[in-house]
């Protein structure tokens, strides 16, 4: 599945990831209040198209009451699942007592939990997003267990959990041998793996290592939409195949095609859309001469030309389409997060 991510998996992203494989996509994580407050912004998150399907919408906030209110409205809006965000680590989102900080907070986070259950009547499944804990220490790991088990225990349909503490944000691994005691300890409930998933080798080695019934793929599909497709390759016996300029090229106009009428004009599109170009760039044969070319657009017209330019299929020659282990992980992504 692919990740809420935050300032990226808007409408463009997730059709886009649809049409290489994915198989569930979230949308962006937003913040309760702002589903209920009306304008442009709430139109936009309540807007669910018929070919956006099964989609996700991701919660953050810190008040059980407003927080199930707005599950509500999402279910409302035609999303499929409500997923409750336990893990964001951002200093301000923490500092708002929403994300990972809630962690910490066994009764508030329980209290969430329950009021999404009961606003959306079973009307669609709930699920839960969590970190291993808020640290290392042994009071963390209780309290995780404790939110898990109160969550299954009130209804929720799955968890993912990304086996790096709030604390240690993106830095250091994740121990993906927490994900295998999780999963021994949950038995048949859904559980999915987040952390450290840079190309489909780590997906399909995470389902292998830890047994979790699914992977939610983030900064791995940024820029790399194909990786959905390598996943499949994998798990059916094949060798996955590397993207070719002409495949990213189709890819890119089709986000840019879907992004524009999204945010209503191409002045609005382009910021979001640049960003994920910019990433597109990381899977080049020359990332960082790609970089400088696609990080230099500051016009809506100057996109695609500058599109063609970078990924002209002259790169290809002398690349294998056969993406080995070795070739799968840019070293731009080593260093990411989730």
């Amino acid at each position: 599945m692919q990740a809420a991510l935050s300032g990226y998996s808007d409408l463009a992203m997730r059709t886009v990831a649809r049409e290489h494989g994915v198989t569930y996509a979230i949308n962006e994580v937003v913040l309760d209040a702002l589903v209920l407050q009306k304008g442009k912004l709430q139109r936009r998150i309540l807007s669910v198209p018929e070919h956006d399907h099964p989609v996700g919408g991701q919660l953050m906030g810190s008040q059980p009451e407003i927080f199930g209110q707005a599950a509500r409205e999402l279910v409302r809006a035609g999303y499929d699942i409500v997923d409750i965000n336990f893990g964001c680590p951002v200093n301000k989102v923490l500092g708002r007592h929403r994300g990972g900080w809630l962690l910490q907070d066994t009764e508030t986070a329980l209290a969430m939990v329950e009021s999404v259950l009961q606003a959306v009547q079973g009307d669609a499944p709930v699920s839960v997003k969590m970190r291993r804990g808020t640290d290392d220490s042994p009071e963390a790991e209780k309290r995780f267990w404790t939110i898990l088990d109160g969550s299954m225990e009130l209804g929720i349909a799955a968890a993912t959990v990304h086996p790096r503490t709030v604390k240690q944000k993106y830095i250091g691994p994740s121990r993906w041998e927490f994900l295998t005691k999780v999963k021994q300890h949950v038995g048949d409930f859904t559980l999915l793996g987040s952390g450290d998933l840079f190309s489909a080798y780590d997906v399909v080695d995470m389902m292998n290592e830890t047994g979790v019934d699914g992977a939610t793929v983030a900064r791995g599909c940024i820029g790399n939409p194909f990786v959905f497709q390598q996943i499949r390759d994998l798990l059916d016996g094949k060798i996955p195949q590397r993207a070719t300029c002409a495949q990213q090229r189709a890819a890119i106009h089709r986000h840019w095609e879907l992004a524009v009428p999204f945010y209503r004009d191409e002045r609005r599109a382009l910021p979001p859309a640049r960003m994920h170009v910019i990433k597109y760039g990381q899977y080049h044969k020359d990332p960082i001469w790609a970089r400088e070319q696609l990080v230099r657009v500051k016009k809506p017209e100057e996109l695609l030309a500058r599109v063609a330019e970078v990924f002209d299929d002259r790169f290809d020659e002398g690349r294998s389409r056969d993406l080995s282990r070795e070739d799968a992980v840019v070293p731009a992504l080593q260093s990411c997060g989730e």
